[in-house]
C-alpha cells in the first residue's frame, strides 16, 4: 500500500524536474549557443547585440556592453583567461529564439595588479535577433570551493 502511494506523489515531482531541465530539444540551436560559448576569447556579440544587463561580482549593475566593461576598467581588472569548465554547460532554448545557459568557468584574471584564480557558476540569456543569437543578460557568482568543492 505504501509503495503505490509513494510512487503516485513523487511521479509528478520526477516528471516536472525532468520538464524543467529539457536539455535536447532544438539541437540545432543548442549546437549555436555552444559554438559561441567555446569561439577562441569567448562570447563576442556584433554590433546588433550591444543592449544588456550585466550583474557584477559585487552586484553591481550595467545596461549595456559599454557600461559593463567601463566597470571592469574602474576596478582594475583585466580577464586573463576563461575558460568552461568540460561538461558543466547546461543549454536550455525555448521556442527557437531564447535560451537560458548555466555554466561553470575557470577564471584567470588581474585585480589591481594582483592575480587571481577562482571558479565562477555563469547564467546568461540569449535571444535570437535577426538570426543572431544575443547575450542580453548575464549574471556571474564566485563559487567557494573550500565550502562547495566543485566536481565536473
Amino acid at each position: 500500500m505504501k509503495a503505490p502511494l509513494l510512487s503516485a506523489l513523487l511521479l509528478p515531482l520526477a516528471t516536472a524536474a525532468y520538464a524543467q531541465m529539457d536539455t535536447l530539444s532544438y539541437p540545432a540551436e543548442r549546437q549555436q549557443i555552444r559554438a559561441l560559448l567555446h569561439q577562441p576569447g569567448g562570447y563576442h556579440p556584433t554590433t546588433a547585440c550591444r543592449d544588456m544587463v550585466a550583474v557584477g561580482p559585487k552586484g553591481d549593475i550595467s545596461f549595456s556592453e559599454a557600461e559593463w566593461r567601463a566597470a571592469q576598467a574602474k576596478e582594475k581588472l583585466v580577464f586573463k583567461s576563461i575558460s568552461i569548465v568540460p561538461g558543466s554547460e547546461i543549454i536550455r532554448v525555448y521556442n527557437a529564439s531564447s535560451a537560458v545557459v548555466n555554466w561553470l568557468a575557470d577564471v584567470r584574471l588581474t585585480v589591481a595588479g594582483q592575480d587571481v584564480a577562482l571558479k565562477v557558476r555563469r547564467l546568461e540569456v540569449y535571444i535570437k535577433q535577426g538570426g543572431n543569437w544575443c547575450r542580453v543578460a548575464g549574471q556571474g557568482t564566485q563559487v567557494n570551493e573550500q565550502l562547495f568543492p566543485v566536481k565536473p
